[in-house]
């Protein structure tokens, strides 16, 4: 049997699918209950009985996105040969999974819920945490980097991982204002030419 309001054939993966464009497109704040359940093809109650919440709802979205519209950007961090391979390569996939044909422009984890209120506090720390995890990432490879002998020791890698993270966020709200792929590969390009002169110790 159905839960009240249940549409039968109820896909709940597709629906979460739908929550998450509406997410990622107007923000947490933004998207109202209605637009989300019209996206999704359920009622409130149905939306309720499936997720427990907005809030919820768009917990899930924000892990979907990132393991699936976003997992090519942060999986490039661990694939690149080299920490300067890793970095561009980082860059040049947000560049591109940010200006994608038929899909909301820029980054749901930078741009879902910039503004703590008091009404979105929680879900605004959690993207906190996931841009933290981010610079974590990062950092991490970076470190990684002066381990194998790549990179000298004494370079700031939390302060190149933070230079490079907040590129790539303003990349994406370049790309929500209307920047498009070719603008963001050239700041992508301008900000690896900082490269030698992050890595280099004195």
């Amino acid at each position: 049997m159905t839960e009240r309001g249940r549409p039968r054939g109820f896909d709940r993966e597709r629906a979460l699918r739908r929550a998450m464009d509406v997410f990622w497109a107007k923000g947490y704040d933004g998207a109202s209950l209605s637009e989300l359940t019209a996206a999704m093809g359920i009622n409130p109650p149905s939306l309720y009985a499936a997720f427990g919440s907005k809030e919820a709802l768009f917990r899930e979205a924000a892990a979907l996105y990132q393991t699936t519209e976003g997992s090519e950007i942060w999986g490039a961090l661990s694939q690149g040969a080299t920490a300067r391979d890793a970095i561009e390569s980082f860059l040049r996939t947000s560049a591109q999974a940010f200006t994608r044909p038929h899909k909301p422009r820029g980054c749901m984890i930078v741009l879902g819920a910039l503004h703590p209120t008091e009404a979105n506090a929680s879900v605004s720390q959690e993207l906190h945490d996931r841009r933290s995890e981010t610079v974590a990432a990062m950092h991490g490879r970076l470190a990684r980097a002066i381990e194998q002998g790549e990179l000298p020791r004494g370079i700031d890698c939390q302060a190149i991982a933070t230079f490079y993270v907040t590129v790539q966020q303003g990349m994406s709200i370049q790309a929500r204002d209307g920047a498009s792929q070719r603008a963001l590969l050239t700041v992508a390009h301008a900000a690896m030419a900082a490269w030698d002169e992050l890595t280099k110790t004195a």
